[in-house]
Order: structure tokens, then C-alpha cells, then sequence
């Protein structure tokens, strides 16, 4: 996995690319996570439309990642999420958690709402 990070304005965008999973790689997108809040942005689009696979480490990821962003008084939403990882999200009863947009435009606007 590897991901890149633009800035929307006041919303960071992290565009995630493989398989989203535990191990380094998740480590490494949840220090930018971190890093993020510390230097002040708390409002963040995962954009998901490289992601193939996810399994729970990686939703444990996110959850992580909603939770500390939105101690922050930000928020994370996600964007381009396949029908395979909402089914995920589904069947985990975590929906209202995310809210999945159809574009990162969208999730950005998201935050404006």
C-alpha cells in the first residue's frame, strides 16, 4: 500500500493506492494520521478508489483514525469506497461512522455542510 496526501484548502486528502491492511504500511498512513492533528488539520478525505482489498485491520485503521480526528473536532470521511468495502462497513454496523461520498469533491464539500 502506499498513499499520497494533497491539501483541499482546510481538508487534507489521502489518496490510498493497494491493499489496505495492517501491518507497516497501516502504521505508516496512521503516524500521517497523527501528524496531521499535530500540525492542526482535522479534517480528512481518505480517498479509496485505489484500495482493492480491505480487511479488518484496516477498518480497525480507520476507526482509529475517525476516533483521533474527531477528538480533534475534525472528522474523517471517505470517498470512492468500493461496493466490497462498504459491504464491509455494512456488515460491521459501522456506517454511520463514514460517510462515503462519490468523489473527493463531494467529501470535501462534506465538511462544508
Amino acid at each position: 500500500m502506499t498513499f499520497t496526501t494533497t491539501q483541499h484548502g482546510s481538508v487534507s486528502v489521502i489518496g490510498v493506492e493497494g491493499n489496505l491492511m495492517g501491518g507497516p504500511d497501516a502504521s505508516a498512513l496512521n503516524g500521517k494520521l497523527h501528524e496531521l492533528v499535530e500540525a492542526g488539520i482535522t479534517k480528512v478525505v481518505l480517498d479509496l478508489r485505489g484500495v482493492q482489498f480491505m480487511n479488518s485491520s484496516g477498518l480497525g485503521l480507520m476507526i482509529g483514525g475517525a476516533s483521533t480526528l474527531k477528538s480533534a473536532g475534525g472528522g474523517l470521511k471517505l470517498a470512492n469506497a468500493s461496493e466490497k468495502i462498504m459491504a464491509l462497513i455494512k456488515i460491521t454496523k459501522l456506517e454511520s461512522l463514514f460517510d462515503n461520498y462519490s468523489s473527493v469533491e463531494e467529501a470535501v464539500a462534506g465538511f462544508r455542510t
